[in-house]
This record gives structure tokens, sequence and C-alpha cells, in this order.
């Protein structure tokens, strides 16, 4: 395919303070990446996502019982950590237990909302996780579990109406727990119909079936499916065959049925990591484990072949170098499994392994998960990873999470284009205005699900397609149509462009460009003072925490207040005397203080403002327009002299020349 390069012509910009440039001509299509020179560190694609588990409360809720209030909370706190991470896609886990995360006439509520199977938790849970999921620009994929109908193997403990207690013939117990039997029609036809209505009744952007297909061996245990294979095993040679196509069949019919309903609805798998070893099979791969297709029944590599889903997500849970499954022989066999067949490869990670204790000496090395992300670039059919699961990737035990994010997810991302629709139209910026919160961006047209936001430095003449080609400029997908850069630096001038996704990702050629000149008056003086740097400087009294997700670098500190000063201090050289704007940033939470008070040494004595830190955080907040003598010296500070309760927090400020 060939990609022509047209140029577009910037407008000069316009004299005054903070003008904006007239919009310039429409630019082409983004130039091919084989047509630019590319980071691998900042790919323009890659599907970035965690596993929200809800099963024994992995994840969320954290608890049963949570009031409504409480279960939104910890699920915007989900997604936040989601953004937090560059990430572009949740997979949240909507019926763990044959129970569902939506009320269902075909099954009860979840017991691990409320605690009790049936129990209304007083809010729809899943067109809540959409909303909110969308609202921050990512993908929600709803993850079923087909066939596991309980973690225990007593029916009485189940609730009355329960599908699986009012038809016993539908169910058998297998190592303790409790088996839809995946051989019945009537079963198969009854699970497609409940993930079926999530996907009529909800704007989801994924359906998702995890490893569990036929329970994994037992030792010492049949499976106890004869009576099903006699009735419905006919044309098979063994009840393994059969077994296979069984769950063939649920995945061939759940695609033709998702795609019929909603062609854009991803479909996806993420299957245990070995399909088959080369010794027992020469299509397998040269690894020594447990194999899916004999143990468990899943076909995975014809599922592939025949194109049944859209995405494939092996767990490879295994490190580097590990003898009987090393990480990187399984990523080479599968990425050969999915070479030119369209369905796309997203690797299952193991964060849960990262620094825990009892893991090999290799999960011990901060660097492992960065390194697995390392091998995927050898392979390009490789188009994302999915960590499992959340509470892994906010714990980040020995940093390994935050190392990979360092070497690999600096920059945002767009998610793989799926399918073959056209691109939409570009969309026009109708506005860019710099303001004290940075530069504010308006447009319109495009007819799209979502949009990204480019920037350039400066206002060059024309508009250069490999400034598309990966994401060293992209700032942020959004589905609204508007966005305010808040990291625009004052006194420096940008040019910004917008290009519209549909629902499969597709996207537009680049609106034309917008050229933002820097603030009035300023030289360009703009400096951040995190934290974590050496120029701030705390007493014992202060803790670091990382609990909220909207923290500004790797952590932030608190303390509780005292009858006392007792400030932290941002230290900063400031150039020249004058007028400055001094901006701050802090996680919000209902338990930190409604005023906390900051301290500006201004000049002619310190000014005290203070800040209501319960809402408004995870942004860069002004505190006013101050003069400021030139010098290095403790600039702002965070005092704990105050009669409110609650922490007071100190994270970053950021100190503007205007």
């Amino acid at each position: 395919m060939t990609t022509l390069l047209r140029t577009v012509l910037v407008a000069l910009i316009a004299v005054f303070a903070g003008a904006v440039a007239p919009a310039a001509a429409p630019v082409a299509a983004p130039a091919l990446a084989s047509a630019c020179t590319t980071d691998p560190a900042t790919p323009k694609r890659q599907l970035r996502a965690m596993w929200i588990s809800s099963v024994a409360n992995i994840d969320w809720p954290s608890r049963t019982g949570l009031s409504v209030s409480a279960q939104q909370a910890e699920f915007r706190a989900w997604l936040d950590l989601a953004v937090q991470r560059r990430m572009n896609a949740v997979v949240v886990q909507v019926r763990p237990t044959a129970d569902t995360f939506w009320p269902s006439s075909l099954e009860p509520w979840s017991q691990w909302l409320t605690g009790t199977q049936g129990g209304n938790p007083g809010y729809d849970p899943l067109a809540f996780m959409v909303t909110e999921a969308h609202a921050r620009s990512l993908e929600l994929h709803a993850w079923f579990n087909p066939y596991r109908v309980a973690n225990h193997d007593d029916p009485s403990e189940l609730v009355a109406a329960h599908p699986a207690r009012k038809n016993p013939s539908w169910r058998f117990a297998y190592g303790g727990k409790l088996y839809y039997n995946p051989g019945l029609p009537v079963v198969r036809d009854f699970i497609e119909d409940v993930i079926m209505d999530a996907v009529t009744r909800y704007d989801l952007d994924g359906v998702h079936l995890d490893d569990y297909f036929y329970p994994y061996p037992a030792s010492g245990q049949s499976i106890p499916d004869s009576a099903a294979y006699a009735q419905h095993g006919g044309g098979f040679a063994n009840v393994h065959d059969w077994r296979r196509e069984n769950v063939n069949l649920l995945v061939r019919e759940l695609d033709q049925r998702i795609h019929a309903a909603k062609p854009w609805v991803s479909f996806g798998i993420s299957p245990f990591g070995i399909w088959r070893n080369s010794t027992t099979d020469p299509l397998g791969s040269r690894t020594s484990g447990l194999q899916s297709y004999d143990a468990i029944y899943a076909d995975t590599r014809l599922w592939v072949k025949q194109g049944w889903v859209d995405y494939i997500s092996p767990q490879v849970y295994w490190h580097i170098g590990f003898s009987t499954a090393a990480y990187e022989v399984l990523t080479a066999w599968w990425a050969g499994v999915v070479r030119n067949t369209g369905v796309q490869l997203v690797i299952g990670q193991a964060a849960y392994r990262a620094g825990a204790s009892g893991q090999d000496a290799a999960w011990q090395d901060t660097a492992e998960l960065s390194d697995h992300l390392h091998v995927n670039r050898q392979h390009p059919e490789v188009v994302g990873d999915i960590f499992f699961s959340a509470k892994d990737v906010k714990a980040n035990r020995i940093n390994g999470f935050a190392t990979l994010a360092a070497a690999h997810y600096t920059k945002p991302a767009l998610s793989p284009a799926r399918g073959t629709s056209g691109a939409p139209a570009a969309p026009a910026i109708t506005s860019a205005t710099r303001g004290s919160g940075g530069v504010a961006l308006a447009w319109q047209g495009g007819g799209a699900t979502s949009y990204a936001v480019y920037r350039v430095n400066g206002t060059p003449s024309t508009a250069d397609p490999c400034a598309f080609a990966d994401a060293r400029n992209l700032l942020r997908t959004t589905r609204q149509a508007t966005f305010t850069d808040t990291t625009a630096a004052a006194g420096t001038a940008y040019t910004y462009y917008v290009t519209s996704l549909n629902r499969t990702h597709q996207e537009s050629a680049p609106s034309a460009g917008r050229a933002v000149t820097g603030s009035g008056g300023g030289d360009g003086f703009s400096v951040v003072v995190d934290n974590a740097d050496a120029a701030f400087t705390a007493s014992s009294g202060w803790g670091t925490s990382t609990f909220s997700a909207q923290l500004h670098g790797a952590d932030y500190r608190f303390a509780d207040p005292v009858s006392a000063s007792d400030p932290a201090w941002f230290r900063a050289s400031i150039p020249t005397a004058g007028n400055y704007r001094v901006e701050i940033w802090y996680p919000a939470n209902a338990g930190y203080n409604s005023a906390a008070p900051y301290l500006v040494a201004a000049s002619g004595g310190n000014r005290t403002i203070a800040v209501d830190q319960r809402t408004g955080g995870g942004q860069w907040r002004s505190l006013g327009t101050f003069t400021l003598a030139a010098g290095t010296y403790n600039v702002v500070g965070v005092s704990r002299w105050t009669s409110t309760t609650g922490y007071v927090v100190a994270d970053a400020v950021r100190i503007t020349r205007l």
C-alpha cells in the first residue's frame, strides 16, 4: 500500500501574547512506519491492559458488602491506575462463577458483590463500569468464565433460583468445584445466551474468555460426563476428541453471534500458554509443560487458524530461560501461529510473580517483566500485553512494573486497529487557547468514537507526516471533543493536530495544524519540583505513599496535622524577580485535609493559601500569581499546622514566569 505524503502550510504565529494561528489545510494520513524512523519504545499502537478479577474478591470489589459509593470509588481508582500507567483497556471479570455483575434474567447477581448470591447491589455495576471506562478513553472488555459454576461442590449453597440448581443434569462436580457440563448442547446455548445478554444490552468493547474450559486435571478423578458422551458423542472416535469439539463449538458460535450482533466488538481468549509440546506434536512448542489441547481440551491453535477469535492472549506466565516453558520460546511460537491469520497476539503477563515471595530467582529481578516486552519487540505479531492482575500492577513489587513502564510506556498508545472498515473523516480544530491551566483545544467533525491529540514543538511551515508514525508526539486519546494540555510549557510555541478514530480504531488523516505561541511577557521559564527531587525537603514526620493513582511521579508525602508548622518545602531557583504563577499537584481523597495550608515565599512575606485536598486532585491547580524574588530558596511549602482533620499531602509544584 502506498501513502502519499502531502504537506500543509501553517500560518504565522500572531504577534500578541497567547495568540493562536489560523488553521492550515488538512494534512495527509500519517506516513507508513517503513517510510519513517520510529522509536520501538514509543509504538503508535499497542494494547495495554490489566485484568480486574472479581472472583474471590481478588481485585474488585476488595470485599463483599461494600456500599455502592465505596464499590464505585474502588473501581474508579483501578481505572485511574490504568490511565496513570498509560494503559488503554481493562479486562473486567463480570461473570466469575455463573453469576453476574449486571441485572440478568438468566443468572443471579454475583455473590462477590454483596456476599450473598442473588443479592441486589443497588445499582448496575456493568453499566457503571462501561461509562467510567469510556470517560477515561479506556476500552472495557467484559470477561466471562463459561463453565465454572462454583468454587465448591455443594449445589445447596447455590441460590435456589440458580439454573445449575434447578437443572441438576446440567452440572457436574469435579476437583471440589461445580461446573456446567460442556458436552450438553442445551448448556452451550445457555452460556452463549448469557454472554449475548451482556453484549446486546451494554456498550462493550470486547468479550473475553480466560483459560478455564474443561477443568484442569485433578489427581485420581475422572470427569463425570460419560452419560453426555453416550448421548451426544456419536461420530467421535473417543471422548477426548468429543470434548475438544464441544469447546470448539462454543468458541465458533460465540464468534458468530457476537459479530452478527455487533461487528465492532472484539472477541478474545486468554488460554493457558502451552498448546502442545513438540515432543507430543511436531507443530507444538519447545516446551515440556501441561498441554491445554490434551488436559483441558482447548485447541487454541485451531481457533487462531480458523479465525474464530479477534485476538489470542496466551498466558505466558514463565520467565525468560525457564527450562520447562521459556518466555522467549513460547512468544516466538505464538508469533508463528498467528502470522498471516489476521488474529492479533496479545501476551498475558504474570505481574503477580514479579517480586513475590516463593517465586524463582528470575522473578526477583526488577527488569524481568520489562525484558519480556523487549522480547516482544522482536516479533511484530505481538501487539500488546495484559497483566494479571490489577492489584499486582498497583503493588509494583521490587519496582518491577514501574521499570517496565519507564522503558515501554512513556507515551500513550492507540489500540491496534481491527478489521477492514474505512477510516473516519479528519476533524477540524476550532479553537486552541493558552490559559493559566494550559492550552485548551476544541474540535468538531469526523463522526468519531474517539480522538487522538498530537503536539509538535514550534510552528513548522509544513507538517511532517513522520510526526505521526509513532507515539512520540501523541498526548492522549479522548472520547470528548475538547482537551486541555496541562503539560504545555509557558513561553514554548506548539502546533496541535487531532485525528479521528472509529470503533475499531482506524485513524483518519490529521486535522489541519493549529499553532499556539508562548505566553506573553515571560521568558519561557517554568520549573516542576516533585517530592522525589533533591530540591524537596521534609522532616521524618512526613510519610511516603503510593496509595493514590492520582500521584505525580513515583510517590507523594503525607503527614498528620499538628500544632506546629513543620512544613515540607519545594526549593527552586528563580531566575529574575517578577510575577510567577504557582501551581500545585496533589492526589485527592475523601480522607485528606479540607484546608491544607500551602505557603508561598512571596516578596514582602509568606502567603498562606488553604487548599481542600479532598477533591480536585490528579491535575495542576493554580494557587495564584505571586511576586517572587530572584535566587535559590524554599519557594513553596506545605504546612502541617491546621485545625482540620485528615492527612496533608505534598506531591509537586510548578512555577512559571509570566
